[in-house]
Parts: structure tokens; sequence; C-alpha cells
């Protein structure tokens, strides 16, 4: 008896846990990446024989994995169309997509910081590294920190790229925070 209750929990565990990793290449789904080109197709099925619904021509647009089949991946983009992409026109570098409930997102210098300027909606942003509440994003020439409720391309709870250091950067900007220095 105990050792067919151990192997439903087995079973029930690895179903449970079978939706959170790709069937193919094994990474976690859902997850986000970007298009690789200009010129990218979202298709209804996962074959160059279906047909097209949308047409991208922005690279680096952020796009989120939500299912695999051998070589197309099934994405859904920041305006809810869902469809597939084949994976040779994706990539796995972080960007992430303006996208505040006002006209533009106010950017700091650090967390809860200086505000240093805004960035308009649908501006497409590199993701450098992202905390708790916040990431550290670039445009162009121009960098600061953002709150993720402001940003389509990144998990309220995720966590990326941070360095081995920044728990004592965190506690240095509440510091910062708490004199107003």
């Amino acid at each position: 008896m105990r050792f067919i209750i151990f192997i439903l929990i087995i079973f029930y565990i690895s179903k449970v846990h079978s939706n959170d990793v790709g069937t193919v290449t094994g990474f976690k789904i859902p997850r986000f990446v970007v298009l690789k080109s200009d010129d990218v197709n979202l298709r209804v099925g996962p074959s160059i024989n279906y047909p097209i619904l949308v047409k991208y021509v922005i690279k680096n647009l952020p796009i989120e994995i939500i299912d695999e089949h051998e070589s197309w991946r099934q994405v859904r983009d920041i305006q809810n169309n869902i469809g597939w992409i084949h994976k040779s026109l994706l990539k796995g570098d972080r960007y992430g997509i303006v996208n505040s409930n006002e006209n533009k997102a106010p950017i700091y210098n650090f967390p809860k910081g200086e505000y240093i300027g805004y960035i308009g909606n649908r501006n497409i942003v590199k993701i450098k590294t992202c905390i708790e509440k916040w990431c550290f994003i670039n445009l162009d020439d121009k960098k600061g920190w953002i709150n993720k409720n402001n940003l389509w391309g990144v998990y309220m709870l995720e966590i990326y790229k941070v360095r081995f250091y920044q728990p004592l950067l965190n506690f240095y900007w509440k510091l910062r925070l708490k004199f107003n220095y």
C-alpha cells in the first residue's frame, strides 16, 4: 500500500512540474525572449504552411514563449496575439516594452531613488538586471531603474542577472534614502 501511495505521489509531482519546462528544450515555460529580426511572421500553426496572423517589423521585440513543438515556439505578444514562430527567429536576450498606465514611466537613479526622467510607452529597452520590484534598463545612452509594473517583458517575481554584491547596493540605497544624502 505504501509503495502504491509513493508511486502516485511521484506521478502527481512529475505531472504538476512537467508543464514548467518545454518538452523540446527543457527550458522554463513560460519565458521571455526577443525577435532576432525586423521581419518575423506570427503564424496560426507550427509550420510555414499555416497562414500569417501578424507580421512583426521590430527587432528585439519581447515575446513570451508559452509552448514548444519541434522547431516552433508558441508565443504571446504584448497585445495578447498568440501564434507560432520558428526558433531560428528568436534569441534569448532580454528586452522589455515600457507599458505604463500613463503615457510614460518614471526612471530613477536607483530603486525608490531620485527621479531622473521619463521613458514613453511602447519604447523597447534593454533589461540589464532585475531585483524584487525594479529593473535596471538601458535605452540608447540613457540608463536607470524602472518599476516592473511599468515594464512588459519581465515577470513580477523574476530576479534577473543579479550580481553577488547586490545586497550591499540595496543596503547603501536604503541608507541613502533614510538619511537623504
